[in-house]
Parts: C-alpha cells; sequence; structure tokens
C-alpha cells in the first residue's frame, strides 16, 4: 500500500475517533459511537499491516493471532461488574508496550537521525518510557485494589510527598547522563529510570484510597493516551500520536469533571490519599448513633404501592448482585400504575465512570428517566419513597453534615430529604471509602438486609401478585 493511500486510510480512522467519543457522550448514541471506534480501529491497523515499513508478516501474525483469542475469550467471560478492573489491567499493558517500544527505539535507533532531530527523539524516547512505567505498574495496582487483592485504604508513608519529589528529581537527574550519552551508553539511565518511575507508580496509586479510584481509572486512562501518543511520537507513526492525544486529552477532562463532582481537587486525589487527613484540622469525625430500623418486603411493597413519585438510587451493590433486570421490571411496572420513577446517578457510582448507566442501559431502563447527579438533587423533598439498592458512599450524610469527615464536602445524593427511604444491603458496614453512614440510623430510613438480587425479586414477586387481582377487578367491571 503505498504512503499516500496510508495517509488518507489515517485521516479516515482519525475522523472515525473523533466521532466515536462524541457518540459516547450519550447513552442514546453510545451504541453508534463503539461501531465507529470499532471501524476507525479496523481501518487504522489493515492500513499500519500493508504498509510498506511492515514486512515480518509471519512475526507479526505469531504476535496477533494469540493476542486476538486471548482478548476475545477474556472480554467475552468478564462480568460487568469485573470491568473496572479488565480496564484497569488493559492500561497497565498500554503502558508496557510504550515501556518496550521506547527500548527498542533505543537498542535500533534511526540513522537517519542527526542532530536537533537525535535530541528530539532521544527525548521522546525517556519520555515515553518514564510515563509508561508509571501507567504499567499504577495500573496493576489500581487492579489489585478493585480486585480487593490489595486494600482498599490508602497506603500513607512518612514523608510520602517528598519521597514522590525526590523520585522526579532523579528522573531529571539521570535524564542529563542519558541525553549526553553516545551510542548505547544510556541504556544503564534509561533502564534506572524505568525502575524509579515504576515505584512511582506503585506509590501514587497505592496512596490513593477506595473512594477515588473512580477518578484514578480515569487518569490513568488518560496516562495511557499519552504513553501511546509518545510511543507513536518514537515510531513516527501520526495515527496512534492523534488516538493517543484524543484518549489522553479525554481521560483527563472526565478526571476534573470527575473532581469537581466530588468537590475535591485533582491533585490532592492524585498526591494525597483518600482520609488520610480530615477536611477540620484537629477534628475527630462523628460516630453514627442510633438504631437502624429494619423493613421485609412485604413491607417494601406497601410503602411502594402508596408513592406517587419513586427514586432509585443504585450502586455497586446492585451491580454485584446482578439485579437491574429485576429493577428493570419493577420500574416498568410501578409506571404502568401512573407513578413518576426515576433513577438518581451519582458520577462516581460504582468503580467507574458511568458504570450504573451502562448497567440500567443494558437493563433496557428509558434513557430519560435516568438522571444525573445535579439534575435530582433538588427533587428528592418531593418524592415519596427513594429505594437505595447497594449503594453507600454516594448517600452519606456526613458529607453535608459533618465537617470532620473525610468525605466532607464531597456532593453527595441527598436521599435523606425524600420522605421515606429504603436501603437495601447485606449489613451496616461501611462502604469502599471505609466511611460510616449515618444514612442507616435516621427516622425516615428502613434497611432492607440481606442481597440485593433476592430483595429486588422478591419485590417484583409481590407486585405481580398484587397486580393479579387488581386486574381482575378492570376485567370484572368492564
Amino acid at each position: 500500500m503505498s504512503q499516500n493511500l496510508v495517509t488518507v486510510a489515517y485521516v479516515a480512522a482519525s475522523a472515525l475517533f473523533i466521532l466515536s467519543l462524541g457518540g459516547l457522550s450519550n447513552q442514546e448514541t453510545a451504541r453508534r459511537g463503539n461501531l465507529y471506534g470499532i471501524a476507525g480501529m479496523a481501518i487504522a491497523f489493515v492500513a499500519t499491516a500493508l504498509s510498506a515499513q511492515v514486512t515480518g508478516y509471519v512475526t507479526l501474525s505469531a504476535m496477533i493471532v494469540p493476542g486476538v483469542m486471548i482478548g476475545a475469550i477474556v472480554a467475552s467471560r468478564v462480568a460487568m461488574t469485573s470491568m473496572p478492573e479488565l480496564v484497569a489491567i488493559l492500561h497497565s499493558f498500554v503502558g508496557l508496550a510504550a515501556v518496550l517500544v521506547g527500548v527498542a527505539n533505543y537498542l535500533q535507533p534511526d540513522p537517519t537521525l542527526l542532530g536537533v532531530e537525535e535530541t528530539i527523539h532521544k527525548i521522546e524516547i525517556y519520555i515515553g518510557v518514564f510515563i509508561g512505567a508509571i501507567t504499567f505498574t499504577g495500573s496493576i495496582v489500581a487492579f489489585g485494589k478493585l480486585r480487593a487483592i490489595l486494600s482498599s485504604k490508602p497506603l500513607t508513608l512518612p514523608g510520602r510527598h517528598l519521597l514522590n519529589l525526590s523520585l522526579l528529581i532523579a528522573v531529571v537527574g539521570l535524564g542529563i547522563p542519558f541525553m549526553q550519552a553516545e551510542g548505547l551508553a544510556g541504556l544503564t539511565p534509561l533502564l534506572v529510570t524505568t525502575a524509579i518511575a515504576a515505584v512511582l507508580g506503585l506509590h501514587l496509586v497505592l496512596a490513593i484510597g477506595g473512594a477515588d479510584m473512580p477518578v484514578v481509572i480515569s487518569m490513568l486512562n488518560s496516562y495511557s493516551g499519552w504513553a501511546a501518543a509518545a510511543a507513536g511520537f518514537m515510531l513516527s507513526n501520526d495515527l496512534l500520536i492523534i488516538t493517543g492525544a484524543l484518549v489522553g486529552s479525554s481521560g483527563a477532562i472526565l478526571s476534573y469533571i470527575m473532581c469537581k463532582a466530588m468537590n475535591r481537587s485533582f491533585f490532592s486525589v492524585i498526591l494525597g490519599g483518600f482520609g488520610a487527613g480530615s477536611s477540620s484540622q484537629g477534628a475527630t469525625a462523628q460516630t453514627p448513633s442510633g438504631q437502624a430500623t429494619s423493613i421485609d418486603v412485604e413491607d417494601t411493597v406497601e410503602l411502594l404501592d402508596q408513592a406517587n413519585s419513586v427514586i432509585i438510587v443504585p450502586g455497586y451493590g446492585m451491580a454485584v448482585a446482578q439485579a437491574q433486570h429485576a429493577v428493570s421490571e419493577i420500574t416498568q411496572r410501578l409506571r404502568q400504575q401512573g407513578k413518576q420513577v426515576r433513577f438518581g446517578i451519582h458520577p462516581v457510582a460504582g468503580r467507574l465512570p458511568g458504570h450504573m448507566n451502562v448497567l440500567l442501559a443494558e437493563a433496557n431502563v428509558p434513557y430519560d428517566i435516568v438522571l444525573e447527579m445535579d439534575e435530582i438533587n433538588e427533587d428528592f423533598p418531593e418524592t415519596d419513597v427513594v429505594l437505595v439498592i447497594g449503594a453507600n458512599d454516594t448517600v452519606n450524610p456526613s458529607a453535608a453534615e459533618d465537617p470532620a469527615s473525610p468525605i466532607a464536602g464531597m456532593p453527595v445524593l441527598e436521599v435523606w430529604k425524600a420522605r421515606q427511604v429504603i436501603v437495601m444491603k447485606r449489613s451496616l458496614s461501611s462502604g469502599y471509602a471505609g466511611v460510616d453512614n449515618p444514612l442507616f440510623y435516621k427516622d425516615n430510613t428502613r434497611m432492607l438486609f440481606g442481597d440485593a438480587k433476592a430483595n429486588v425479586n422478591a419485590v417484583l414477586g409481590k407486585l405481580v401478585e398484587a397486580e393479579t387481582p387488581r386486574a381482575t377487578k378492570v376485567l370484572a367491571a368492564a
């Protein structure tokens, strides 16, 4: 394939990637956005494989075929609840690829690069390896935390900020002998930099607590994009540069939006640990007091039957229980009775941005009744019943009522302002952030303990039973 044709293919693929991002910004167009992305990647792959620079097709096939098979098997078997972990581990692969590309480029230099061009290329290699190593190890730690292999609590070492700064200074210092080295003499400082960056990536993410993991995943996505862009510069591949820049910038923007939604500064998330310090110096967070009031399935159905307006707030517990389809059925039946039913989604609900939206879309919940926190928060005081399914930190009143709480100032769904709140949860334990929730002990809160899917199915069954005599009466009257 001629270089001109490859360029045209790259332009077409770039346009499809941009359309893909635009489509993914809205639930109704997300499926089309995915198709755009798939088409763009297919064009990019074929054009690159057929370009004049690629000749070792046997070696290429030996790498691609197993990768395609492994990827297809893993993606087809992974549950939606495990999708955040899959995304995290895939980010690590991108980081590792950037490191390997950088080292390979250094070991096999381009003889046509001289003077300033050679200097720029070495800078590209150094930065690409640095970003890639941080992304690689940081993503592995994020995977471990999401998988509960590692503790979700932040690792707050004494002088951790000084440690991070020292590692960065060491990286900058090693860049000098690397740039000044002749031939392959700079390999040692490059490998040492790789090791330092790997340690930095480990420490940065270990110092971040569970509540901030959605932001971390988003930011690691951005890192992987910039690592891919750096690899694009090293390989002189324009499409890889464009794609990496799109992923890097979109991930950074999403991280900023999520931090704003959590009332957290970006640097406090990346450099601090969630809950490492309180928002009120020297103060102690309040311990929830009182006694939780339990409720059974029959009384839950009765409250729903008496309500005119219902808001459902899903959380990671609903995802783990895979209760979204039964929740969709409940929603449909309540709406058929003339009740107003809507969903309230917190920006960081679940373990991944948009996690709850994807689950509800999978269960065919109408897009127009799925509302973001800012759209629905002011409606809670006028709501009869709020059904919280597996959510915890995102509905915690201490964020608004306790200045000493680790989550003080974080915007949450103000469900406690509704007339009645029903919380479906296995126990009174704290959420992923490790912060106790006083919502469970409020006078207007009832706890429906047990597995979310079992309880939701039981509620659905009772609703179906209640509809049978109602339908019989309608037929008799007709």
